[in-house]
């Protein structure tokens, strides 16, 4: 836990450099500052962290070599973090549960039961904070560390790490820190929001791609958060809509059973409801918060659904990762960082600017509402069958903060109905852009098979070209190394 001066870090490994070779490097390093040529690149020394006596995390200035004793590897190139804007993290759940199983699978390793693993990532601090955000979610989760703990640990050499921030455009106004996502991760685990032995990541990557339904679960069996159907099914500005009756299969497999929608309305609520699903409509402006009286309805339809619930807004994220945030506080009693960690784990790019801070806000009075639910829930328990009636019948006259929203507020808030269909709102822009990324990521595959193909087919020529006595054996191996 230390600066990389010793051979007992890692076995004995430590690269070495003279004196003269390391001033030369700094000055290179600092004529190219000064020309404008880098960013990242750093000067200082290696620093190695310990987890245990044979796992390390380590940043370092320059790409190691393997030895004897040691492994490196780095997932910096690999698990790479797909923007809306300037937000660059945290990783997703698959992403997590890919890092777990490649970890564990070099631990096990029979190859590797003599070596030092380390994890080692480079002087980029978006990916430091990344691959800090992997290695120490892990350790919570198969080493048992606690949040403060791992988070301990991995500050060694005065590091500190890049705060995430929103998929919003222009300054950060709310900073997610690592040991945010490591509370979320670790009170995740904690009420079984995710288990790696059951985990399925087909299904994950299938559905969170626009053109399979975009959506995800946040709370499996409970909160399945998802982007807003469309009358009929149709490519719109390159995204793909998709129609009520898409979803039917799937969330009857999954006993869902209400539909809440948050944004304006785009399709016939009675297409759900004819199909048996309940259906609520609870509006509010693209990128802005909820009223108290919204959030209170939300809140009493949930506790009150038969099955899971799918909720969206537009691109569901902004929205629908705010109100279903609210539950997760009263709820689970996590803090609004924390919950907004697990939800953009679960589904990135979820609570968006000022929906941020209006978390926050709201924090300690859902923390004082769920402590009352769930004293009622006790008293139920214990004989007096109208505890639980009392609190959601009643649960319109509960406040947050003591704030209370009229009728005619929420009435006036529909006004912005016409409004949202007549531009292009936060929604549009983030649906747009997830939908570009997906294409990018799947234009690239088709290109290589295409390649592969073009030159199989060459080589198929040649082939031909020798068996018909050609003397071409010089390119028919070189074709073949090009094709291989």
């Amino acid at each position: 836990m230390k600066r990389r001066r010793s051979d007992r870090c890692c076995g004995g490994h430590r690269r070495k450099r003279s004196s003269k070779r390391l001033k030369r490097r700094r000055n290179e390093l600092k004529e190219e500052e000064e020309d404008g040529e880098i960013e990242d690149e750093c000067v200082q020394d290696d620093i190695y962290m310990t987890l245990t006596d044979r796992l390390y995390f380590a940043i370092l200035c320059c790409r190691p070599k393997n030895t004897s004793i040691t492994h490196y590897f780095s997932i910096d190139d690999d698990l790479v973090y797909e923007n809306f804007y300037a937000d660059f993290g945290p990783l997703n759940l698959a992403m997590l549960y890919k890092y777990c199983n490649k970890l564990n699978r070099k631990i096990k390793s029979y190859s590797l039961t003599k070596k030092n693993i380390i994890h080692y990532t480079y002087c980029d601090q978006k990916k430091q904070a990344n691959a800090a955000f992997l290695i120490g979610s892990y350790a919570i989760i198969y080493m048992d560390k606690l949040p403060e703990e791992i988070y301990r640990l991995l500050q060694v050499g005065n590091i500190n790490y890049l705060p995430f921030r929103d998929a919003s455009f222009g300054t950060c106004c709310f900073h997610l820190t690592l040991l945010d996502c490591f509370h979320a991760v670790h009170k995740a685990l904690q009420f079984d929001f995710f288990n790696f032995e059951t985990f399925d990541i087909q299904e994950y990557q299938h559905y969170e791609r626009a053109e399979n339904g975009d959506f995800n679960w946040i709370v499996p069996g409970k909160f399945l958060a998802f982007s807003g159907p469309h009358q009929k099914s149709k490519i719109e500005n390159g995204y793909p809509n998709h129609a009520p009756e898409a979803y039917f299969t799937y969330f009857r497999k999954h006993h869902i059973s209400t539909i809440i929608r948050l944004n304006k309305k785009m399709y016939d609520a009675k297409r759900f409801t004819e199909a048996g699903f309940e259906h609520h409509d609870l509006f509010f402006a693209d990128g802005s918060t909820p009223s108290d009286s919204i959030v209170k309805k939300f809140l009493n339809i949930c506790e009150n659904a038969d099955g899971a619930i799918a909720v969206h807004c537009k691109a569901g994220l902004g929205r629908t990762g705010t109100l279903i945030g609210c539950y997760i506080m009263k709820h689970y009693r996590m803090t609004a960082a924390e919950t907004i960690a697990w939800i953009r784990i679960c589904r990135p790019g979820s609570v968006i600017g000022p929906q941020q801070h209006f978390m926050v806000d709201k924090q300690m009075g859902l923390w004082n509402e769920g402590d009352i639910y769930r004293k009622k829930l006790r008293e139920q328990e214990n004989g007096n069958s109208m505890a639980v009636t009392f609190i959601l019948s009643g649960v319109d006259d509960i406040s947050i903060n003591d704030k209370r929203t009229s009728s005619k507020e929420d009435l006036d808030l529909y006004s912005s109905d016409d409004e949202e269909t007549i531009k292009m709102t936060q929604g549009d822009k983030l649906r747009a852009l997830k939908s570009k990324r997906h294409v990018r990521t799947s234009a690239s595959a088709p290109l290589s098979w295409v390649l592969a193909i073009l030159v199989s087919t060459l080589c198929g020529i040649v082939t031909w070209w020798i068996v018909c006595g050609s003397p071409l054996p010089t390119v028919l191996f070189f074709l073949d190394g090009l094709r291989t």
